[in-house]
């Protein structure tokens, strides 16, 4: 939103340049809301709940209950209306609960801003801004609101997201015209380099980038997960319209009554529906998050769980990844290799002065050798960025002024004209046998793994630098680093190979000193592709060499985001592990985008996952917890498209010749409800070894061969029910309905434990909570018949001699079941 100028304390007054009172800020956020151009939907409690009783199918049942009531059948509105509130509410306790622990999750890794309030600095989320606040930018800040400079030193602001740009402008405060000028900051935007003071105007849907949200209100694409749920959800939804269509028509032409028939399918249709499935997906994404957070990873966007358990491809760094990130300067040479103290002084001054985002190798230089900078004075500086992939900064001494440029080494070899002699007599020309032999020597010094950085400078007139100053240079030499493998990053190499994850590595080092790491932890490259190559390359050219390329150095963000599009539209579903701003264009486009919790706000805002550990091991760790969460959400998929669908149906073919119902409606949403009941710990289950071992993809096919394998085996021992019932047991309404309830409850709970696993039930250990749930449901089915709420519920008490034939009846359609299983997993099932 947008503060008026002149109101108290406002953004153009002069009180406001220090910054907000507690009282006021607070006055403000109620005026102008949250930070945000999407502002989060709250609703409470209560809403929440109301917000059940708009489905479709809760509404017919709600309807179905009032027409019982009307009608005389007070016990079948009472059950009907008992079995709505009690789904809903379960449906609702457990969502609810879930999105609690996710909201608290990601409250732990939201953006900060360092703001003034009270005349003191505080570090609050950026959703708590209001406008007329004072902030303080540093390098890698998101700009948190659109406002106005107020004071700068150096700054440079990467404006790509609104303007397309992608080099840094350069921002001064200065005497403003209208209500924007050329040096307003913009919400959205970062800090390249530099540091500033800014007063937010505008926060929210008010400011150039909520505006353009709100224009455009894009929903982030679906998932492929998404995707195959909302394919699943139109299969069920075509096979319960048929289903229930069929009913109506055969309970028409049989002429039985029509309050009856359309009760019976419409509880059909409830028994067709897996309305559990959003809260089994929510509660099993939620738990992985909680576990996910005893492993050091923060899951900021839930639907990126399935994801990590779908990926096959991680991109990655190597600094801090596959190095200990405790980088040590190791010597300053020149081009001859001897040890030179101009090129560190050269070096220590250019990390000294520049003022963008100090990398570890500035670190390094300003710990290992002390210069007094104090005789010089900063004049102008260029900035880093990932095209020039080279700093320079302008000082002035005396009668001396010097353009020292500290960056890639091979693009500073382009650049330079003359080199520093050993002897320090004049200035040597850099001519073809100096540069190979310059070349040569940088090769040597990667391939002994030291990182590089080259150094040259050259004298300069004027006030200011651009980047066609950068030329002519003298190279002063090479400053070399020591970046240690950390220790167990083979291993989690290695862990993360056998489990069907492929790392790439995408590094702004060169070629030679990746490759000296990839062999220090025993990782195979099967090649490598330079930044240079990458350019040069079509994407039909690139799509074709990144399956067999495992390293790529020099590369750019641009160059970087390119890789993760070709990925996936090699079919891979890729992740990104990135913590700079060079890194937010791929972190956006990854299929799973991580990051860690010291990144810089940019690339934090964009990730998925949020790591609290940066280690490869973490990551591993939540690859299978991934999966393992993916596994439990097709269990229950699985589980309601094989028994559930085969008792539907057995119903649906037994109306065809039995001269009554063959279940009550009440009777099949008690059933429904209970087997409902009996999968709620599903979220909470083991899965298997292997079912974790390799990247689990949504696969339609296989769940709708399934249903067509599973679903005829219920069925079949369904009709061998109902002739059981009728022959031996010369069964009534009562005592068939009866005996088929048990029966089809009991078969529907107990082959979940041959659904849950690919392999032997026995072997396979399900979760206490669910083998408890289960068993108790089986119980409440064998209990009911004996009960006072019998009667009501349309049940009788059916003879001992009926409880023997039910054991060998479930047990051999477990047997069966399980041999269906098998076979399907071995012949039909796409693996």
């Amino acid at each position: 939103m947008d503060a008026e100028a002149g109101s108290p304390l406002s953004p153009d007054s002069a009180a406001g340049a220090i910054g907000l009172t507690g009282v006021e800020a607070q006055r403000r956020a109620r005026e102008f809301g949250p930070n945000e151009f999407r502002p989060r939907r709250t609703r409470s409690p209560m809403g929440e709940l109301l917000r059940r009783f708009r489905s479709p199918l809760v509404l017919i049942l709600l309807a179905a209950s009032l027409v019982s009531a009307f009608s005389g059948q007070v016990a079948s509105f009472a059950i009907i209306l008992s079995m709505v509130v009690l789904s809903v509410a379960i449906d609702f306790v457990q969502e609810h609960r879930a999105g609690r622990a996710a909201e608290a999750l990601t409250r732990r890794v939201q953006v900060h801003a360092t703001v003034i309030r009270d005349g003191k600095p505080l570090s609050l989320a950026v959703a708590r801004l209001v406008p007329g606040d004072v902030v303080l930018l540093s390098p890698g800040s998101l700009i948190p609101g659109d406002g106005r400079l107020l004071e700068a030193n150096g700054l440079h602001v990467n404006e790509a997201l609104l303007t397309g740009e992608p080099f840094p402008v350069e921002k001064q405060p200065g005497a403003q015209t209208g209500d924007q000028g050329p040096d307003d900051l913009f919400m959205g935007t970062s800090v390249v380099s530099g540091s500033a003071t800014m007063r937010i105007r505008r926060t929210g849907a008010s400011t150039e980038i909520g505006k353009i949200a709100r224009t455009i209100a894009a929903e982030p694409a679906p998932t492929n997960f998404e995707r195959g749920t909302r394919a699943f959800g139109m299969l069920v939804m075509r096979l319960t319209a048929f289903m229930v269509l069929f009913v109506l028509l055969v309970n028409a032409a049989l002429h039985r009554p029509l309050l009856d028939s359309f009760l019976f399918a419409i509880a059909l249709a409830v028994g067709l529906t897996p309305e559990l499935l959003p809260m089994i997906v929510s509660v099993t994404l939620a738990h992985g998050a909680l576990r996910l957070s005893s492993r050091h990873v923060i899951v900021k966007r839930l639907a990126a769980i399935e994801g990590l358990g779908s990926m096959d491809v991680l991109c990655t760094d190597k600094t801090g990844t596959l190095t200990l990130a405790k980088i040590r300067l190791d010597r300053a040479v020149d081009v001859a290799g001897a040890e030179s103290p101009e090129t560190l002084e050269m070096a220590y001054l250019n990390s000294a002065f520049q003022a963008g985002i100090r990398t570890p190798l500035d670190e390094a230089i300003l710990a290992g050798k002390t210069v007094d900078p104090a005789p010089w004075t900063k004049v102008a500086e260029l900035p880093f960025d990932f095209e020039r992939r080279r700093v320079s900064v302008l000082l002035h001494r005396g009668d001396r002024r010097l353009l020292i440029v500290k960056g890639a080494p091979e693009d500073l070899l382009a650049l330079t004209t003359h080199y520093a002699s050993a002897d320090g007599a004049a200035p040597c020309i850099f001519d073809e046998g100096a540069r190979a032999a310059a070349s040569s020597r940088l090769e040597a010094l990667g391939t002994a793994g030291l990182r590089v950085l080259g150094v040259a400078y050259r004298t300069f007139e004027g006030d200011r630098i651009q980047a066609g100053d950068e030329q002519d240079l003298m190279l002063a030499g090479f400053v070399t680093f020591v970046d240690p493998p950390k220790p167990g990053a083979a291993q989690a190499l290695a862990a993360l190979a056998a489990s069907g994850v492929e790392v790439k590595i995408l590094t702004g080092d060169g070629a030679p000193v990746t490759l000296r790491l990839c062999e220090s932890l025993g990782v195979p490259v099967r090649g490598a592709l330079t930044g240079t190559e990458i350019d040069r390359l079509d994407d039909a050219a690139l799509a074709a060499r990144v399956e067999n390329t495992s390293i790529f150095c020099r590369v750019n963000p641009a160059q970087k985001n390119r890789i993760v599009h070709i990925l996936k539209w090699r079919g891979h579903v890729v992740g990104f592990l990135g913590d700079g701003i060079n890194d937010a264009p791929a972190l956006h486009s990854a299929d799973v985008s991580l990051s860690v919790n010291n990144a810089v706000d940019v690339a934090k805002e964009a990730a998925d996952l949020i790591l609290l550990r940066r280690d490869l091991e973490v990551v591993h760790q939540g690859v299978l917890e991934g999966r393992r969460t993916f596994v439990n959400i097709r269990k229950y998929i699985l589980m309601g498209t094989s028994s559930n669908f085969g008792n539907m149906f057995s119903m649906a073919g037994a109306s065809l010749f039995l001269p009554f119902l063959p279940l009550l409606p009440t009777q099949i949403l008690l059933n429904n409800l209970l087997y409902d009941v009996s999968e709620i710990p599903i979220p909470l289950d083991h899965a298997d070894a292997e079912e974790v071992a390799r990247p689990q993809k949504w696969d339609m096919t296989l769940i709708r061969n399934f249903m067509w394998t599973m679903g005829p085996v219920s069925s079949l021992f369904d009709f061998l029910t109902f002739y059981v019932l009728l022959t031996l047991f010369t069964a009534d309404e009562s005592l068939f309905r009866t005996g088929w309830f048990i029966e089809s409850l009991a078969t529907q709970v107990l082959v979940i434990f041959v659904i849950r696993t690919r392999g032997n039930p026995f072997a396979s250990r399900p979760s206490a909570a669910l083998a408890v749930t289960s068993l108790a449901v089986i119980a409440v089915a064998l209990a009911l018949p004996f009960t006072p709420a019998a009667a009501a519920l349309g049940f009788e008490a059916p003879p001992p001699l009926y409880f023997g034939v039910l054991v060998v009846l479930v047990v051999a359609y477990l047997v069966l079941a399980e041999t269906a299983k098998r076979f399907f997993y071995r012949r039909l099932a796409r693996v």
